[in-house]
């Protein structure tokens, strides 16, 4: 329906505010009214309805209300869609190759997953005024130079699958990752045992109902990926993708114990879905091996590459430099700093701490938290309490999850012990 009436509008703010106005007076009508035979098609008429009230309000253009006010009934418009799934869809409706594909992924995120302008400026490493300015740039382009909103047909989709695959990948990060999650805020009162008890009830109960929100997250974006696989399964990146996701996720139920997070060597294997790491590495077989794809430009790519890695961590022993190498690899391709920083952390378990922060110290993410995590880790193992203890507080003062946040508390006091302890040998 959302993408109906941005096909329609060429505008998403009031295409969004039509279908949430449809949906409230939905929720308004049907409990006493009931439920009518096609919701859907109740639903489109009147979100278009809304359109054209706000329209008139606004006396926007005459051509457009004449369009959108012609007696055209909301199921000739719902026609079978040639992409066989509605948000995949209105994704790719979304990603116009007129618009920037930053713009095309940052607009799509607002769009289709409804993450905030702060979201997504964190998935893009930038501060959420520069998002909210480019999203209004972005916006304005499409009014301006009247950009058609419509589904692509089928040799349209192969310009238009980088940045469909990279708001896929980034609806799963968001979910994974937990950046949704909040760093819980208290206000400053005694810390009575009672207050104490109540605000851990709390955090448990809001870590649970996150924990739930990120799954469905990055069971959507699983869901979009297997879809994708279906409808272009030539695409080494979507087979990549694909992979990639199913190896993250399948390590899920081990992340966490409680509240705190469990590091990867920390994990206990038993509880990975290995069934679904085995369905992911046949995948991956396919994308890197599978003699007709090898030859398509888009073969070895960044999603093939970063699978490939995920499974060589599922290996037990972990081999180190295999997986530095394919980190080169991948920062070569791409130019990322964060790829660079991810490398770093393989060449600490490959060649020590010391060539490890030589890297790190060479990379300009000063507002990213993992830098200054993996940089504290880092002084940490060669023996810097004091250095690692700042890096860690920067860290935590970035995070955004309570079991992020549990655990940078967790690697401070251990700091703040080996610091005491090293100053007592001093004296």
């Amino acid at each position: 329906m959302l993408a109906c009436l941005i096909g329609y509008l060429g505008d998403f703010d009031l295409a969004e505010e039509a279908v949430a106005e449809a949906f409230a007076v939905a929720a308004q009508r049907w409990p006493s009214g009931g439920m009518p035979d096609n919701p859907g098609a109740w639903l489109m008429t009147t979100a278009r309805n809304r359109a054209i009230d706000r329209l008139r309000r606004d006396r926007v253009l005459a051509a457009k209300l004449r369009l959108l006010a012609a007696q055209t009934t909301a199921e000739e418009h719902m026609a079978e869609p040639a992409i066989p799934d509605e948000r995949l869809e209105l994704v790719f409706m979304c990603c116009h190759p007129a618009l920037a594909i930053e713009a095309q992924v940052a607009l799509t995120l607002r769009a289709v997953a409804g993450l905030a302008t702060e979201e997504i400026a964190r998935a893009f490493l930038v501060p959420a005024e520069t998002m909210k300015r480019r999203l209004t740039r972005a916006k304005a382009k499409i009014k301006l130079a009247g950009i058609p909103f419509a589904v692509p047909a089928a040799n349209q989709l192969p310009e238009r699958l980088a940045a469909v695959l990279a708001v896929v990948y980034l609806i799963f990060n968001e979910g994974y990752s937990g950046q949704d999650q909040k760093a819980k805020e208290t206000q400053e009162l005694q810390e009575t045992q009672e207050f104490q008890e109540t605000r851990e009830i709390q955090e448990t109960r809001e870590t649970q109902e996150t924990r739930e929100t990120q799954q469905s997250l990055a069971a959507e974006a699983i869901r979009l990926g297997r879809v994708l696989a279906v409808l272009l399964p030539a695409e080494p990146e979507v087979l990549g993708l694909l992979a990639l996701m199913l190896l993250h996720d399948a390590r899920r139920e081990a992340r966490f114990n409680g509240q705190d997070l469990v590091l990867l060597p920390d994990q206990d294997r038993s509880r990975w879905d290995w069934r679904q790491i085995a369905e992911a590495r046949d995948l991956l077989d396919s994308a890197l091996l599978d003699p007709a794809l090898r030859q398509r430009a888009t073969a070895r790519g960044p999603y093939a590459l970063q699978a490939a890695i995920a499974s060589l961590q599922a290996e037990n022993p972990l081999d180190w430099p295999q997986i530095a190498a394919l980190y080169g690899e991948l920062a070569d391709r791409t130019g990322s700093a964060v790829v660079r920083l991810n490398r770093a952390v393989a060449i600490a378990e490959a060649e020590g701490p010391a060539a490890a922060l030589a890297i790190v110290d060479g990379l300009d993410l000063p507002g990213y938290q993992y830098w200054h995590s993996t940089r504290a880790e880092l002084l940490r193992r060669l023996g810097r309490p004091a250095e690692a203890r700042a890096a860690y507080r920067i860290a935590l003062a970035l995070a955004r999850t309570v079991p992020e946040r549990r655990f940078l508390e967790r690697r401070i006091a251990e700091t703040d012990t080996a610091t005491e302890a090293e100053t007592e040998t001093d004296t």
